[in-house]
């Protein structure tokens, strides 16, 4: 096998290493899982809580902040680290709350001990609320569990918990919340308050109602926890805003909290400032696409808030997790460009017999592979780089990767290489104009995102059509397909027959 060939292989292999690794490390998170209940032990778990309430061990504040974890979708490393994040960042803001997390029992005790250890966590265990919804045509499998925030009415220990969604970026104290009364919630939709924070009182009583109101099969447009509270709250739209008493009084009933508790951060890319005049701009939620939350690192320059996000997690918990396999990956494709710069260009001919009726779908195969090659050197690395690290890491890992199996793709087929490289020109192009950080607006940055990609396309369009040209050349020139027979075969070349 020559030098190139085993060079490929070699890629190959050690590609796959690379996806194996990055599953290997998520499945050893979820190595230690709590026993199988049984049917009976789960009705006594939930008898349990109902007939006593949710007890976390010693608590140290009449107050809590609370959210939750369950498992069953693709993204839970991802959410448990964004739990991980809200909880430390809570504590740098000095918080006077003892900060709980719900969890349900599938969740590994590993993640568990860290919250509990390493967070300051109080970690209850929970089984899952059974979603009497999940059969409605509109509904999304992703929200199947998320009733067990119904649990929150069961932390009978304290007087007030704030409960919160995982992507929750808190900019300040806000403690006064506690002062709220018995229900408080934020309407980011005109007619439908958003249960990413919301202020409530504990209350056995409450908790048992919200569960004999799912048995009932109570009203819930998107059968999830959002269309239940709406439900359930109905009347939350025609309560006063919430305006904590100066003198720190605890106050009662249902009320509004203003939007500066839960500011949408679509809110913020139209003017790229917070400018929220009802109530301090204390808190930052993230509502939109799983696939854009903040923890991606290819959420930002998308998304600038990203960043914010990012640098609370630098300075909290870090990025210890990641930064192996990072650095694994980037000496992997260091270690490629550095070969595919040092190797002689020595592909293997196909030779084939004048009577060969197969050559021509041969050459058309050829070429298909050769393009996929191409566009594989920009999506392959998505699914290899650890999706939660930080941005200045991920967008350098990925523009490394891209170089690098994009010399592969001009080295192996002896492509061109500035019409090959011009997508990834492209994107570092488009990665600056995004990250410019002196716009004045949101309107001006999409423009001039806009007005990029309008100038960019032509340039793509045509180091398109001059790679399938040289694909073509290379073809009728019999560069790579040589007649059998023929001469002047050059030494450099291995021949298949």
């Amino acid at each position: 096998m020559d030098l190139q060939r085993g060079f490929v292989f070699l890629s190959l292999v050690l590609s796959f290493m690379i996806i194996e690794t990055t599953a290997y490390r998520e499945r050893q998170l979820l190595l230690l899982q709590p026993p199988q209940e049984t049917a009976i032990d789960t009705a006594n778990a939930v008898v349990t809580v109902q007939d006593r309430g949710l007890k976390t061990r010693r608590p140290e504040h009449k107050n809590a902040y609370a959210t939750m974890m369950y498992m069953g979708t693709p993204r839970d490393y991802e959410f448990y680290v964004a739990t991980r994040v809200l909880i430390r960042s809570l504590r740098s803001l000095h918080v006077e709350a003892d900060l709980v997390v719900i969890a349900s029992l599938d969740v590994p005790l590993r993640w568990v001990q860290t919250l509990e250890e390493e967070d300051g966590a109080k970690v209850v265990r929970v089984e899952n609320v059974d979603n009497p919804y999940r059969r409605q045509t509109n509904f999304n499998s992703r929200f199947k569990l998320t009733l067990n925030k119904l649990y929150a009415w069961a932390l009978s220990d304290y007087d007030r918990v704030v409960m919160l969604d995982a992507d929750n970026l808190f900019l300040k104290k806000a403690d006064e919340l506690f002062q709220c009364g018995r229900f408080c919630a934020v309407f980011i939709n005109p007619c439908i308050f958003h249960t990413g924070l919301f202020v409530l009182q504990p209350s056995v009583e409450v908790f048992k109602d919200m569960l004999h109101e799912l048995q009932v099969g109570r009203k819930n447009p998107d059968g999830a926890d959002q269309g239940f509270l709406v439900s359930y709250f109905s009347d939350l739209l025609d309560q006063p805003l919430f305006s904590p008493p100066s003198n720190g009084s605890v106050l009662n009933g249902h009320l509004r909290l203003p939007l500066g508790y839960q500011m949408d951060a679509s809110y913020f890319y139209l003017k790229l400032r917070w400018n929220i005049p009802c109530g301090p701009n204390s808190v930052i939620t993230f509502p939109g696409a799983v696939w854009l939350k903040p923890w991606y690192w290819w959420s930002w320059p998308v998304l600038p808030l990203g960043f914010s996000w990012h640098e609370q997690r630098r300075a909290t918990i870090g990025y210890s997790a990641e930064m192996p396999l990072v650095i694994i990956q980037a000496m992997f494709y260091l270690g490629i460009i550095v070969v595919t710069r040092l190797a002689r260009p020595n592909i293997t001919k196909l030779c084939y017999r004048r009577s060969d009726r197969n050559l021509t779908t041969i050459q058309a195969g050829f070429k298909l592979i050769a393009l996929l090659s191409v566009v594989a050197a920009y999506i392959f690395p998505f699914f290899t780089i650890p999706h939660t690290i930080h941005p200045l890491i991920g967008w350098s890992l990925y523009l490394m990767a891209s170089f690098a199996l994009s010399s592969i793709s001009i080295n192996t087929l002896l492509l061109p290489t500035l019409p090959v490289l011009t997508p990834w020109l492209g994107i570092l192009g488009t990665l600056l104009v995004m990250a410019f950080p002196w716009y004045p607006d949101g309107v001006v940055r999409a423009l001039s995102v806009f007005a990029y990609a309008f100038c960019c396309a032509p340039f793509v369009w045509v180091s398109f059509r001059k790679i399938t040209s040289h694909l073509q050349v290379l073809i009728e020139k019999e560069v790579l397909f040589p007649r059998l027979g023929d001469s002047g075969v050059t030494s450099g070349f291995s021949k298949l027959y």
